[in-house]
């Protein structure tokens, strides 16, 4: 299991992450860090990948980051994506933000409610019901913290040489979190 770590001041951040594009994400994010003192970016340093759940907005300059939203920051689906992001747009650190309250964790509670909203909006309730069937297994995620580790592990292997930093978005205060992995992982 992971402990999730408060960033609070710049030495709360991990060594491995200092002076990265992943130090500086949490530097613009949890301290403010002023954009205008910071270098312009000419191209994006990091991948971010995070939920497309509209309770979390990042605070980062313009072109520092490609940024792939999706249901609980779920990166599977976006392989290519990912891949171009890392050979085409040369980046060699990848943000995983997972969050608390994630609306992908126990989709099976909401069944119900899923083939419903469907019904309403004008879906046959047997084609509802096979959609949710059909797609659920793939976005269920289960435990958030759980799967940004999972997810950071399997990313470590496809990308080697990419720093890949598992992270935990906190809605209560809007603040990034630090994942302290037991494995020993980077």
């Amino acid at each position: 299991m992971a402990q999730i770590v408060p960033v609070n001041t710049r030495q709360d951040i991990f060594p491995q992450y200092l002076d990265t594009p992943i130090g500086n994400l949490i530097e613009y994010h949890n301290f403010n860090k002023h954009f205008e003192s910071d270098k312009k970016y000419e191209h994006a340093e990091i991948l971010i990948g995070m939920c497309m759940d509209n309770r979390k907005r990042l605070n980062i300059p313009e072109k520092f980051a490609y940024v792939i939203r999706t249901g609980a920051g779920n990166l599977r689906t976006s392989e290519f994506k990912v891949s171009y992001a890392v050979a085409v747009g040369g980046v060699r650190a990848i943000a995983l933000i997972g969050h608390n309250n994630c609306g992908m964790a126990n989709l099976k509670a909401k069944e119900q409610k899923f083939i419903d909203g469907l019904v309403e909006v004008g879906w046959d309730r047997q084609a509802a019901q096979d959609h949710f069937n059909h797609f659920a297994p793939m976005f269920e995620i289960g435990n958030e913290l759980d799967f940004v580790l999972a997810e950071a592990k399997r990313l470590r292997q496809r990308y080697p040489r990419v720093l890949v930093a598992p992270m935990m978005y906190r809605l209560e205060d809007n603040r990034l979190y630090l994942l302290k992995e037991e494995t020993g992982e980077r």
